[in-house]
C-alpha cells in the first residue's frame, strides 16, 4: 500500500510518498523524473505538478491523493508574512552549488570569527555573500555552527563536473562509478557524509581535491557494496566504463631516425658495477636510449636540464606512457648523469607521478582446480602448481636449480631474489608428485626447468601458457603468473597461517606490502601447509 501527502520542502512543493519496503514499487517512483529520496523525511519526493500527479494516478491507480495544495500555499503565505517582518540581509541563508556554499548571514563578530576559520573562504562584497569551497566537513562545520538559526537552506540538484574535458551535469541524487583502465573506481557524487565514511573503509582510498573525486582500488566485492548502499539511500547508481581514448605516440625505433644511438657502454659497465639486476639492466637501457635518440642531433652529454624535462613531458602527452615506465626513465636519466658522469645531485622541477594502487586478483579454489585440470602438458603443469603451491615470482621460477628443492625439510631455497636476498619458501607434499613425474620424463640437468636447448626456460613462454590455460578453463579474470602468487598469499592466509610468516615466505621487504591481502591470524611457521594440499586433485 502508498500512501501521499503533500509537503513544503526546501521552499519546493513535494508529494512525499510512504510505502514499505517494495523492490516494484521503488522502481516505478524511480521512474518519475526529478524522484528524490529525502533522508530527513525518511521517504521519497517527488514534483508538486499536474504531470507528476497524473503520472502517480497510471502507476498506483489504487492510490487516492489528498487534497492539500491551500494547505502548502497557505504556509508558504505564513512563510512570505515571517519573512518580510525581518529585513533580507538579517537571514541566513546557505545555498550549496555544487563545488562551493554560498552563506549569507548579518554582521555579527562571532559568525564572521567562525567564517573566517574555513579554509579558502572569500567574502564576494558585490553580492554580499561569503563563498566557500564545498570541501568534505565544511557544510557539517556551517550547520553545528549556525544550527536552527539558518533561515534557508537550499541544494542545487544539478552539479557541473569536467571528466575527460567533457562536461557532465549529474543530479544531487546521482552516483556515477567509472571503471579506469588502471583497475580502480572513480566515483562522483554529492556531498554524502556516511557514503564518504564507507569509502574510507577501503584501502588506497583517495580523494582528488583537484577534481572534486573519489578513487578506490577494483573490487567485485566492493561495488557489491556500493550498489547495495546506493539501492538502500533511493540513490540513482551510473556504472561506466573508462572510454579507451586515443593511443600515444609509438616509441622510436632505429628505422625511424639517422644514426640511431645504442646505450653508452660505461653506463652498462656502471650499472654491472654496482650490481644491478639483468632485468634493470635491460630496462634502464631501452628507456635511456629512447631519451638520447630523442635528441638525436645533439651529443649526450650537452642536453640539459630544460631538454631533460621537455622529455618527461613528451612521454606524458605525447607518448601516453605509463606511470612506471615514466618513473624507469626518470631513473635511467639520473643514474647517467649523477652515476656516470660523477654529476651532483639534481633536482628536475616535473612531479614524479603517483602510482595508482590496486587490488591483486585473486582465485578462488574452484577456480585453481580448474586451471590445473585444463593443463595437459606435464612440465606446464609443474611449473603452475609450483608458483601456486610456493609463492614464487615467474623470474624465481625460472631461475630455480635442482639443487635449491630440499626435500628433507620441505623447503625451497630462493636465492638473490628482488632485492639481492635469499630465503625460504614451502615445498608442498602433493607437488612432489608431479615434481618427480616431470623430472623422470624430461631430467633437466642445472635448472628445474630447462629450454629445449638448456639454461634458463623463457619467461613469455610461461606467460603465454597460462593465459592460454585460464581461457581454457574460462576464468574471466586476468590471469598472470604473479596472480597464482598472490592466490597462495590469500589462501595461506585464509588457512590461518600468521601474517609474519607469509611476508617471510613472499619475501616482502615491509609488513604493509603484506597487510593488504588480509588481517594477521597467529599460527606458527611449523603449522604452515601450502594451499595445494588442501585441493582434492
Amino acid at each position: 500500500m502508498i500512501k501521499a501527502e503533500f509537503i513544503l520542502h526546501r521552499n519546493q512543493e513535494r508529494i512525499k510518498l510512504f510505502f514499505g519496503f517494495d523492490d516494484a514499487i521503488k522502481a516505478k517512483v524511480r521512474s518519475i523524473v526529478g524522484s528524490a529520496w529525502s533522508q530527513t523525511n525518511k521517504a521519497w519526493l517527488v514534483p508538486n505538478n499536474a504531470e507528476t500527479r497524473e503520472q502517480l494516478k497510471k502507476l498506483f491507480p489504487e492510490m487516492v491523493l489528498p487534497v492539500l495544495e491551500k494547505e502548502v500555499v497557505a504556509e508558504k503565505t505564513v512563510d512570505k508574512t515571517m519573512t518580510k517582518k525581518r529585513n533580507d540581509r538579517d537571514l541566513i541563508k546557505v545555498e550549496v552549488i555544487g563545488k562551493k556554499i554560498i552563506l549569507k548571514m548579518p554582521k555579527n563578530d562571532t559568525d564572521i570569527a567562525f567564517a573566517r576559520s574555513l579554509k579558502y573562504i572569500r567574502w564576494v562584497s558585490s553580492n554580499y555573500f561569503w563563498e566557500i569551497p564545498n570541501y568534505p566537513g565544511n557544510l557539517d562545520l556551517i550547520k553545528d555552527h549556525f544550527q536552527n538559526r539558518i533561515d534557508e537552506f537550499i541544494v542545487h540538484e544539478k552539479i557541473d563536473i569536467n571528466i575527460n574535458n567533457e562536461v557532465r551535469t549529474l543530479s544531487a541524487n546521482d552516483l556515477l562509478i567509472i571503471k579506469t583502465k588502471t583497475g580502480r573506481l572513480k566515483l562522483i557524487f554529492a556531498f554524502d557524509k556516511d557514503f564518504m565514511n564507507l569509502l574510507k573503509k577501503y584501502p588506497y582510498h583517495i580523494w582528488d581535491a583537484k577534481n572534486k573525486w573519489w578513487t578506490i582500488p577494483f573490487s567485485e566485492k566492493y561495488l557489491e557494496e556500493i550498489k547495495y548502499y546506493a539501492d538502500e539511500k533511493g540513490i540513482n547508481l551510473i556504472f561506466e566504463d573508462e572510454p579507451s581514448g586515443t593511443n600515444g605516440v609509438k616509441r622510436m625505433s632505429p628505422y625511424d631516425i639517422p644514426n640511431y644511438r645504442n646505450c653508452p657502454e660505461e653506463m652498462i659497465l656502471k650499472l654491472r658495477e654496482i650490481r644491478y639486476s639483468e632485468k634493470t639492466i635491460k630496462t634502464y637501457r631501452a628507456a635511456f636510449e629512447e631519451f638520447i635518440n630523442y635528441y638525436y642531433r645533439y651529443e649526450v652529454n650537452k642536453i640539459d636540464e630544460q631538454m631533460i624535462i621537455q622529455f618527461l613531458r613528451y612521454l606524458v602527452m605525447e607518448r601516453k606512457v605509463s606511470t612506471s615506465y615514466q618513473n624507469q626513465s626518470i631513473n635511467a636519466i639520473k643514474f647517467y648523469y649523477e652515476k656516470v658522469l660523477g654529476g651532483q645531485r639534481k633536482f628536475y622541477f616535473i612531479d614524479r607521478p603517483k602510482k595508482e594502487k590496486t587490488l591483486p586478483t585473486v582465485l578462488n579454489e574452484e577456480e585453481v582446480k580448474r586451471l590445473f585440470a585444463n593443463v595437459d602438458n606435464i612440465k606446464h603443469k609443474c611449473i603452475l602448481m609450483l608458483a601456486y603451491s610456493s609463492g614464487l615470482r615467474l623470474g624465481e621460477i625460472v631461475r630455480l636449480r635442482l639443487v635449491d628443492i630440499d626435500r628433507e625439510r620441505m623447503q625451497i631455497r630462493v636465492e638473490q631474489s628482488k632485492g639481492k636476498k635469499d630465503r625460504y619458501t614451502k615445498l608442498a607434499v602433493k607437488f612432489l608428485a608431479i615434481l618427480d613425474l616431470y623430472l623422470v620424463q624430461y631430467n633437466p640437468k642445472e635448472f628445474v626447468f630447462e629450454g629445449a636447448k638448456g639454461g634458463e626456460y623463457s619467461p613469455s613462454s610461461i606467460q603465454n601458457t597460462i593465459k592460454a590455460v585460464s581461457k581454457r578453463a574460462n576464468i574471466e579474470k586476468n590471469v598472470t603468473m604473479h596472480t597464482l602468487r598472490h592466490t597462495f598469499a590469500t589462501h595461506c592466509l585464509e588457512n590461518g597461517v600468521d601474517l609474519r610468516y607469509i611476508q617471510s615466505l613472499m619475501g616482502h621487504e615491509s609488513s604493509r606490502t603484506t597487510e593488504i591481502y588480509t588481517h594477521v591470524t597467529t599460527k606458527g611457521f611449523d603449522n604452515i601447509k601450502s594451499p595445494l594440499d588442501n585441493l582434492d586433485i
